[in-house]
Parts: structure tokens; C-alpha cells; sequence
């Protein structure tokens, strides 16, 4: 691709994360993604380089490994013309949020990441002119903390996501909390599944986006712009499920098709193929831990009706969802078990400063890294190499706690399907359809005391604001379940 042919009015805004800033092609599937800097961090062209590279380095050699070839897309590092970077850089300033201009794009270096338009990904030569529906899912932390290192009981009943949504509302982050539960998308159940996706849908947050044709149909495109209108929504769905029914307009119609839209998600989600098979990475069983929250909307619901257990199917082992939860689960000490070990680490460093690079902490992430998060051993031997490999561990596995999975869906016509594409089908409509796992950047190191420190204002504010007057009420509905099933119970 010569992008220095192309006009910088063909590339468009198309989001950006704390450290790097993303465009879109107009017309081709691809983004650039730039670095980011404050005022007074100007790196120089060789550092941004190196970063860049990092970055491809890990989702090469070590993302790879946990997803599988396909659900990764790298991308490759191109090198531009200085003036066309500064043009584009004028060009989408007005677009960026408020709250993002803190930071510059680089446009001293001339190096970005050049990678596939997920919003657009097209997997097969006859859809290139169809049009193209994404649905990008941030499925956050999908099991409850086993470690025997978590201090308060309430971790290894609540899941961090159900309990953060709560300081979130109070901090004025969102204006209410979501039904989200990320046990509940995990559980491979399709009732619970398919709950917690319409919860997403009722409160979308930063969770879920709906791209049609690379276009942003519904979601947040910041922390306060946030687009919830399910009829607004159905419109724009009607003519993938339904393009030549007579299925009119109103409340029958719109659940409809959102209702499509759940299943066909759902299907996407629990799909695998041997083709994206990924290494030979063996974390912790799945089945450890409890595999339900009792904060959960669902489970909440279930014991109002009298029911005690959740079922939960499991997930099939080549979907992605499975491939996610395994990487998370590589945190198995919990934050408060990681924080000893990370003050290990940095005590070393205090001593041996010019052991940072030898430690790899910074990269190069190549095949001697991943081999290296191979240890599973949980036996403290005391040293600095267990406490780095805990460490490092713990960092893949936030990564894959912050990741996003994008489902792009194009129609199918019966004709063009075989067994080579994947194919989902709804009540009147077929799609083939691609996953991908998107936000693959290694968690920073520095980053470690923020997490501790957040972990315990979570878990305070929960106990202290929510749980307290939540108690006597649950307790009420258990005791009342308890006595009908003793009335009830054969003799």
C-alpha cells in the first residue's frame, strides 16, 4: 500500500486508547495507528520505533500463542511522508473527543502501525461489496478470584467488573450501573449468554460498539456521548435480518431483530474453527473457582424464583471466549498475591538498575519471553526469576481482562456457503462472519501499584456502600426459598 499517493482527506478519525491514536481508510480495510505523547514527552523517531515494534513483537510472538493465528492481526510498522502525517493530523484534530487532546499524535517520527479495519474485515472475495456489520465486545474479567491470597471473602463471591460498576456510578463515570456480568457471557450457557449481550445492549458504557460498514451505529464514542436507541438501532439491523419481509415498524419489530442480533452474536462467540487452533499454553483449569456472581442480575433473578444454581455449559475449547479466559486466568495469585512478588522485583531493580534490560521487562517479546510464561509452578522458591514470572503472567493476563473482540457479519447468499466458511443463520438471513481479538498491548510494569491500590478502593466502596443493604434483603429471599422448598419437599 503506498500510502503516500493517497489524500489525506481519505483517511477519517477512527478512535483512540491512551497511548496511540487510530484512522481509517475510507475505502480500504485498513487503519494506521499513531503514538501518542504529552507535550513534554517527545520521544525520538528511534524510540517511537522501538515501541511500535514491541508492540507487533508481542501480539507476534506471545498474543499468538494464546488466541491462535487468526483471531490476531499484528500489523506491520510502515514509514511516512512527514508532511502527509502533519496534513492528517490537522485533518482529524476538530474529531477528537475533549478528553483525548491532552495528548499529541506523533508526527515527528513518521512511523505508525498499519493493520486490518476490523470494522470491515472482509474474509472472502464475494463480500467485498456487501455491506459489513461489526459488533466489538469488551468482555472484561470472566471468573472470580480462586487465589487464597484475596483478604476479603466478598472477591471470591462478586466479580470485579459487578463491583467496580458501583464506585464507576459514584465517581460520575456513568449514571447507572449496567446488568453486565461477565461470568454470565463466559458461562458458554446460552440463556445466560444471551442475558448478559441484551444487558449490553441496555447499557452499552465502553463494552460494546455496533460498526455498520466501518460507521458507528451505536455505542459510546466517549466516556459521556453514548447512543442507546434500540428503535434507531433496529433500523439500521432490519435490512441484514429481515431484507425482504414485510415485518413492520414499533416495539414488536425492534425486539426482533435485537433478538436476531443476540443469537447471531452468540453463535459467533461459542464458534471454532481447527484452523485457529492456538499453542500448547496449558493454564489453569476453568473449572476452578466458583462459576457464577452473586451479583449477577441473572443470578439475582434465579433466587428470587427459588432456584439455587446456576448452569453453567462450558465453553467450547477453540472458541475465542475459551482462548480469553485461559490468558486471564494466568493471574492465579490475584492482585493482592502479585503485589508482594512485584515489590520483589522492584527491590531488585533498586539494587541492580541495569538488570531492567537482561530481565526482559521492556521487551524484546520474542519466543525466549513466552517460554518463559510457561511456569505455572505456584511453590514461592523466594527468588527474583519466580517473582518476574508471576509478574509477567499477571501483565498478559490483564491484557487479555482489557481486550476486545470484534465479530464482523456479511450477508450470505445459500449458494456461496461451504464448509470452508463459517456460517451463521438466522430465521431469515445467513452470514458468514469473522472473530478477531483486538487491544492486545502488553500491560505496562508501572502499572502494577495503580491496580492494587484501585483493587481495594473496589472492594471498600462495594462492601461499605452496596453490600451493606443489599445483605438483609438477599437473606430474606434465601430464607423464604428455604421454607417453601421444606413445604414442598417429599416425605
Amino acid at each position: 500500500m503506498e500510502v503516500e499517493k493517497m489524500d489525506e482527506n481519505e483517511w477519517k478519525y477512527h478512535g483512540e486508547g491512551n497511548q496511540s491514536l487510530v484512522v481509517s481508510h475510507c475505502q480500504r480495510c485498513v487503519v494506521l495507528r499513531f503514538l501518542k505523547s504529552s507535550p513534554n514527552q517527545n520521544k525520538t523517531p528511534e524510540e517511537i520505533l522501538h515501541h511500535l515494534q514491541n508492540i507487533v513483537d508481542f501480539g507476534k510472538h506471545v498474543m499468538k500463542q494464546f488466541f491462535g493465528e487468526n483471531y490476531v492481526h499484528h500489523g506491520e510498522i510502515i514509514q511516512l511522508p512527514l508532511d502527509f502525517v502533519r496534513q492528517l493530523c490537522l485533518k482529524i484534530q476538530p474529531e477528537r473527543p475533549e478528553c483525548r487532546c491532552d495528548k499529541d499524535m506523533d508526527t515527528l517520527s513518521g512511523y505508525a502501525m498499519c493493520l486490518p479495519n476490523l470494522t470491515r474485515l472482509q474474509t472472502f472475495r464475494f463480500a467485498e461489496h456487501r455491506p459489513i456489520l461489526c459488533i466489538e465486545i469488551k468482555p472484561k474479567c470472566g471468573f472470580i478470584p480462586f487465589s487464597s491470597h484475596v483478604s476479603q471473602e466478598i472477591k471470591h463471591k462478586v466479580c470485579r467488573y459487578c463491583m467496580h460498576q458501583h464506585l464507576k456510578v459514584a465517581n460520575g463515570k456513568w449514571k447507572r450501573p449496567s446488568k453486565y456480568c461477565p461470568l454470565d457471557l463466559f458461562s458458554g450457557n446460552k440463556q445466560r449468554m444471551h442475558f448478559a449481550l441484551k444487558s449490553l445492549l441496555q447499557e452499552a458504557q465502553n463494552n460494546l460498539k455496533i460498526f455498520k460498514n466501518g460507521e458507528l451505529i451505536y455505542g459510546c464514542k466517549d466516556d459521556q456521548d453514548c447512543v442507546s436507541d434500540w428503535n434507531e438501532l433496529a433500523r439500521h439491523l432490519k435490512p441484514f435480518f429481515f431484507p425482504s419481509n414485510g415485518l413492520v415498524s414499533g416495539p414488536h419489530c425492534t425486539r426482533t431483530i435485537v433478538k436476531e442480533l443476540i443469537h447471531v452474536i452468540t453463535m459467533a462467540l461459542l464458534s471454532s474453527t481447527d484452523a485457529c487452533r492456538a499453542g500448547d499454553m496449558k493454564t489453569v483449569p476453568i473449572s476452578q473457582g466458583r462459576s457464577y456472581c452473586e451479583a449477577s442480575a441473572f443470578n439475582k433473578e434465579l433466587v428470587r424464583n427459588g432456584k439455587h444454581k446456576l448452569e453453567s455449559s462450558g465453553l467450547p475449547r477453540g472458541c475465542l471466549l475459551y482462548k480469553t479466559l485461559q490468558a486471564q486466568m494466568l493471574d492465579m495469585l490475584d492482585i493482592e498475591g502479585l503485589y508482594p512478588l512485584y515489590s520483589r522485583v522492584e527491590q531488585y531493580l533498586e539494587e541492580f538498575p541495569e538488570e531492567r534490560s537482561t530481565l526482559q521487562i521492556d521487551g524484546p517479546y520474542n519466543e525466549a519471553f513466552y517460554e518463559k510464561l510457561l511456569d505455572l509452578s505456584l511453590e514461592d522458591d523466594g527468588t527474583v526469576a519466580f517473582a518476574l514470572t508471576k509478574v509477567q503472567q499477571y501483565r498478559i493476563a490483564m491484557t487479555a481482562k482489557d481486550c476486545s473482540i470484534m465479530i464482523a457479519l456479511s450477508p450470505c447468499l445459500q449458494d456461496e456457503c461451504s464448509e470452508q466458511r463459517p456460517v451463521v443463520l438466522t430465521s431469515k438471513s445467513r452470514f458468514t462472519f469473522s472473530v478477531s481479538v483486538l487491544d492486545l498491548d502488553l500491560k505496562p510494569y508501572e502499572s502494577i501499584p495503580h491496580q492494587y491500590k484501585l483493587d481495594g478502593e473496589i472492594v471498600n466502596y462495594y462492601l461499605k456502600n452496596v453490600q451493606a443493604k443489599e445483605d438483609p434483603v438477599m437473606s430474606n429471599l434465601f430464607k423464604e426459598n428455604e421454607d417453601c422448598t421444606l413445604v414442598l419437599h417429599k416425605v
